[in-house]
C-alpha cells in the first residue's frame, strides 16, 4: 500500500507540473499570432500534447491524498526535469521548417530549460520571431525553476511543497527560506526574477536594441541561459553599452535572489554588501575582469577601452554561466581562453540562477584549506571554519567535498568520453565546461555552435547539462540501490 502511495503521489504531481508548464505555450502561440508566423502551429501542439497529458494524469490521481517524502521529492524532480526537457523540445520537433532530428532537438530543449544557451542551430537569426522568444522563455522559465513556481501553487492543492523546494534549490544551505511560509518564499524568488528580467530588458531597450530583442536577451540574461536572438550573439550589434548592460546584469543574477528580497524588505543594500559569498565572489570576479583586459590589451586586439569592454562581458558572462558573447571570440589569444573556461567552473552565488560549483563552496574549500595550513603549523589550535558570523558545520563540509569530488569526477568522465569519440582535448574541455556549467561558450570545434557534434555526443552532453542543473546528487540518489528499498 506504502508503495502504491508513493507512485500515486509521483504521479499526481508529475502530472501537475507538466499541466502548468503546458501553460506556458500560450505565449509563443500570442507571439506567432502576432507576427503571423506558421511556428504557431508547433506551439499549439505541443500545448494539446501537454495539456492532455498532465490533464488526464492528474484527473486519475486526483484523490491522492498523501504528501510527498524525501524521497519522492528526488524522483519527481528527476522525473520531471526529463519531462520537462521532452516537452521542451517538441517545438523544435513539431517546427517542418527547422527539420530537426531528435537528438538535435533534444539538445536544443535540454540547452534552453538548463539555462545552458548551447545552440545546435546554425542561423539563429534566421528563426521566426516566435521561435526567438520561445527558446528566451525557455532560458527564463528554467532559471528559477518551475518548481519554485509550483510550490507556491501546491499549498493551495493541500500538498505540501517543501520536498519539491529543497530538492530543486541549489547549494549547499537547502533549508533556508525567504518567509515562515514556504508559498511566500517561492512568490518571493518569482517577484525578483520578474523584476530584474523587466529591468533588464529595458537597460538593454535604452542601450539600443529593438524592443523585440531587447524582451529576448533581458530574461535571457537574467536567467543567466545565454540564447540570443542572433548569431553573432551580442556582438552583433557592436555596441559598448550593450555590452555593458549584459555585463553587469549578468554580475547582477549571479547574486543569491535571497539577499534581494531582503534588502528590498529592509530598504538597504547592507544584506548584500556585507554577504560574504557575495563580496568573495566579486573579489574573484575583479581578478579575472583585470587578468583578461590586460591580456587582451597586452595582444594587441584592442585598444584600452575595447579590452575592458570585451573582456568585463566575456568575463562576466562565462564565470556567471551565461553565455553571451562578443563576435570575435574564438579569436582571442587561447591561453585567455582557457582561463575562462576555467572560471566556468567557479559560477556565481548559491540561490541564483547561475551553474558551476558555485562561490560559498569555493569560499568553504579555502577557508577549510588555509585551517589545514593552520593545522599542521599548530597541531594543538582549535580552529573553526567560518562564512561570514556562521560557523561552518562539519555535514555542510563533508557536503562540499563529496560534491567538488563528484563535480571534477563526471567533468573529467565526459572530457574522456567525447576525446574517445574522436574529439580534440581542448574542444572536448570547452564542450564539456560549456554543458556540466550551464555556461553555453564552445571554443575549438564547438566556437561556431554545437550542431556539428555527433548523435552520441549530443546525448551525452544532455546528460552533462542536467546533472549540471540538478547538481548530481538527486541523479546519483535514484541511481543507489537504498534509495529503492521501502
Amino acid at each position: 500500500m506504502v508503495r502504491k502511495n508513493q507512485l500515486l503521489i509521483v504521479g499526481r504531481l508529475c502530472s501537475f507540473l507538466v499541466l502548468l508548464y503546458s501553460l506556458s505555450m500560450l505565449f509563443p502561440i500570442l507571439v506567432a499570432l502576432f507576427y503571423k508566423e506558421k511556428s504557431g502551429f508547433a506551439f499549439f501542439d505541443t500545448f494539446l500534447i501537454g495539456f492532455a497529458f498532465g490533464g488526464i494524469g492528474w484527473y486519475f490521481t486526483r484523490k491522492t491524498k498523501t504528501q510527498p517524502s524525501t524521497q519522492d521529492g528526488f524522483l519527481i524532480i528527476v522525473l520531471f526535469w526529463l519531462l520537462f526537457s521532452l516537452l521542451s523540445a517538441l517545438p523544435f520537433i513539431l517546427d517542418d521548417s527547422l527539420d530537426m532530428s531528435l537528438a538535435d532537438a533534444m539538445f536544443e530543449g535540454v540547452s534552453g530549460i538548463t539555462t545552458t544557451g548551447a545552440t545546435v542551430l546554425n542561423n539563429v537569426s534566421s528563426l521566426s520571431k516566435s521561435m526567438l522568444y520561445y527558446r528566451a522563455q525557455l532560458n527564463f522559465i528554467g532559471g528559477l525553476g518551475v518548481i519554485v513556481l509550483a510550490v507556491a501553487i501546491l499549498p493551495l492543492l493541500g500538498i505540501g511543497g517543501v520536498k519539491l523546494y529543497q530538492s530543486e534549490m541549489p547549494g549547499p544551505f537547502k533549508e533556508e527560506r525567504l518567509t515562515p511560509r514556504l508559498a511566500d518564499s517561492a512568490k518571493s524568488l518569482w517577484l525578483v526574477y520578474l523584476l530584474l528580467g523587466a529591468v533588464c530588458s529595458l537597460s538593454f531597450w535604452a542601450a539600443g536594441m529593438s524592443f523585440f530583442d531587447a524582451v529576448c536577451h533581458g530574461i535571457s540574461t537574467v536567467s543567466l541561459g545565454g540564447f540570443s536572438t542572433r548569431n553573432e550573439s551580442l556582438g552583433y550589434y557592436d555596441n559598448s553599452m550593450i555590452e555593458i548592460v549584459g555585463g553587469i546584469f549578468s554580475v547582477l543574477s549571479a547574486v543569491n535572489f535571497t539577499l534581494y528580497f531582503v534588502a528590498l524588505t529592509r530598504r538597504s543594500l547592507k544584506p548584500i554588501l556585507r554577504n560574504a559569498e557575495f563580496r568573495f565572489f566579486l573579489l574573484v570576479l575583479a581578478i579575472v575582469v583585470i587578468i583578461i583586459w590586460l591580456e587582451l590589451y597586452r595582444s594587441g586586439m584592442y585598444g584600452v577601452k575595447d579590452a575592458f569592454v570585451h573582456g568585463f562581458l566575456m568575463t562576466s558572462s562565462m564565470m556567471t554561466d551565461n553565455g553571451l558573447t562578443t563576435s570575435d571570440y574564438a579569436q582571442w589569444p587561447p591561453h585567455t581562453m582557457l582561463m575562462l573556461l576555467a572560471i566556468s567552473f567557479f559560477g556565481g552565488c548559491v540561490g541564483s540562477t547561475c551553474g558551476g560549483i558555485k562561490a560559498l563552496r569555493f569560499l568553504i574549500l579555502t577557508k577549510q584549506s588555509f585551517s589545514e595550513i593552520n593545522q599542521l603549523t599548530h597541531p594543538n589550535a582549535i580552529s573553526t571554519i567560518k562564512v561570514g558570523q556562521s560557523a561552518v558545520q562539519e555535514r555542510v563540509l563533508h557536503s562540499v567535498w563529496g560534491f567538488f569530488f563528484l563535480y571534477v569526477f563526471f567533468s573529467c568522465f565526459f572530457i574522456w568520453v567525447l576525446n574517445l569519440l574522436g574529439y580534440d582535448l581542448v574542444t572536448s574541455f570547452a564542450t564539456v565546461a560549456a554543458c556540466i556549467n550551464n555556461m553555453g561558450v564552445g571554443y575549438g570545434g564547438t566556437a561556431q555552435g554545437f550542431g556539428d557534434l555527433s548523435a552520441v555526443a549530443k546525448w551525452l552532453m544532455c546528460a552533462a547539462m542536467l546533472m549540471g542543473r540538478l547538481e548530481i546528487y538527486p541523479i546519483l540518489i535514484l541511481c543507489s540501490k537504498t534509495f529503492w528499498r521501502f
